[in-house]
């Protein structure tokens, strides 16, 4: 694929259905069952109710043509100690044939770029331990790996 210029534009409901289809790939690189109907609800539901911030990037595929070729979706928090907005970078998806074009760094600089203009002390993301890419992307673009603070989960 050739050089070209990538475009981040906050989503909004009209689109949906370039949402769906990327969200639903996101799912299935986490080994989630394809669901297109629940993806769109749960979509839906977050941009009608604005519970959540989700940037698109948009490039041009070797025909010339402009495609949506992925996405990140931000949730608000806070941070009772310091007392200011933090976001949480929940999901970052670049399509398989958009990989290596610099769009997960267009998407990550996009959400700082954000979380500064919100007033967010910070921004974070998890990811799998074994997701070495998506690693290696996150610490080239500057982020740091918490080295302070274990994480922990309890099933409901």
């Amino acid at each position: 694929m050739q050089e070209n210029a990538i475009e981040i534009v906050r989503a909004t409901i009209d689109d949906l259905d370039l949402l769906v289809q990327l969200f639903d790939g996101y799912r299935q690189f986490y080994k989630q069952a394809t669901d297109p109907a629940g993806a769109r609800r749960f979509l839906k539901a977050h941009l009608e109710q604005v519970t959540s911030v989700i940037f698109l990037a948009f490039d041009t595929d070797t025909s010339g043509q402009r495609r949506a070729s992925g996405f990140t979706q931000l949730y608000p928090s806070f941070s009772s100690v310091s007392m200011q907005r933090l976001w949480i970078l929940n999901d970052l998806f670049v399509a398989p044939e958009a990989r290596r074009t610099g769009t997960g760094t267009a998407l990550l600089t996009h959400a700082c770029q954000f979380a500064r203009e919100t007033g967010a002390k910070t921004l974070e993301l998890s990811t799998a331990v074994d997701n070495y890419t998506a690693q290696s992307v996150y610490e080239a673009a500057g982020w740091k790996r918490d080295e302070e603070f274990y994480t922990y989960h309890y099933l409901c």
